[in-house]
């Protein structure tokens, strides 16, 4: 019940301030007295944090605020669903996903060979395309894992960093390397670069290329043009599989009509083994401010257009 309710009735604090309806705790029984559909759904989301909590899961204040908001939509997954389906487990770090969309977003890249995963940032969509890279690397069903993203200035120019070309992409490849040293022991993580069983490298590299055998994710895709999006799909060879992700709303290029990630929203939907992703500011897993950050932005980007556009990223598997 401790688990269940929290440290002082932290957790049954917060179900209360969800739902009208009157929840009471005597020994190791809930009683809930309210509206007959309310106290359904209550009643279904305490069998749902109780699944969770005997599948090994601790019950935190985040996971039972997003576990309110899938009982409530009632057609959606449930809370087991998604919050038990491990990733990664290194070094006591658990990684799964922690919203329906992320959950689709990892099943697309289980059931597909190609997965765009559109959305804004701190979604997850980088950090589960990687996780499942990792995974897929330490269950050998991949050989190798190749981690890519465009070098497009966002207002310092490249040729005036310091060093070689190397140190002078180094900063733009440098959220991939921090997501990496969380999966994996720096030794291991060291001993696969050297190896070429893990490589991280701009964009304008992979020209040329046939990848097989590979798990490849491309990252900030939104700064790629038409022209290097197609290079980078047509590298994909034989036993691979890639993850693209971006978020249109932070385009880089000098020319934001020409992203190459908002045409394949329009050539690529409906092939067989290609899937989209979208995800919302509900996806947010950072702090709860990055959420009514990106809401603020969205509605200000909303109301300059005059209207919401019709390919707006509401909604989640497209």
């Amino acid at each position: 019940m401790v688990s269940l309710l929290g440290q002082r009735d932290e957790l049954l604090k917060i179900v209360e301030s969800a739902f009208g309806s009157d929840i009471l705790v005597r020994g190791n029984e809930i009683t809930v007295r309210g509206d007959d559909e309310e106290v359904e759904t209550i009643g279904r989301l305490y069998e749902e944090l109780l699944n969770v909590l005997a599948a090994g899961f601790p019950l935190t204040v985040e996971n039972v605020e997003r576990a309110i908001e899938m009982v409530c939509e009632k057609d959606g997954l449930s809370p087991t669903e998604v919050f038990t389906d491990i990733i990664i487990n290194r070094r006591g770090k658990i990684i799964r996903p922690k919203t329906p969309n992320q959950k689709h977003f990892v099943e697309a890249i289980r059931k597909n060979t190609i997965v765009f995963a559109i959305g804004p940032a701190g979604t997850g969509k980088t950090y589960l395309a990687m996780a499942m890279a990792v995974k897929a690397l330490l269950t050998r069903e991949i050989g190798r894992i190749i981690l890519t993203r465009p070098a497009v200035e966002a207002g310092e120019k490249l040729g005036y960093l310091p060093g070689d070309l190397y140190q002078k992409v180094d900063p733009y490849l440098r959220p991939l390397y921090d997501c990496l040293y969380e999966m994996m022991a720096v030794d291991q993580f060291q001993k696969y670069m050297e190896q070429g069983i893990i490589e991280v490298a701009p964009l304008a590299f992979m020209r040329g290329r046939t990848l097989n055998d590979a798990f490849i994710v491309l990252d900030e895709a939104q700064n790629t043009s038409p022209e290097q999006m197609k290079m980078f799909l047509t590298r994909l060879g034989f036993g691979s599989k890639a993850v693209i992700t971006g978020d249109i709303t932070q385009i880089d290029l000098p020319d934001p009509r020409s992203c190459g990630l908002n045409l394949v929203r329009e050539i690529l939907p409906g092939i067989n083994g290609i899937e989209f992703i979208y995800m919302t500011e509900k996806d947010v897993v950072r702090h709860k401010l990055v959420q009514q950050i990106v809401r603020a932005y969205k509605q200000y980007e909303d109301e300059r257009n005059g209207a919401a556009p019709a390919d707006s990223l509401e909604g989640g598997v497209h």
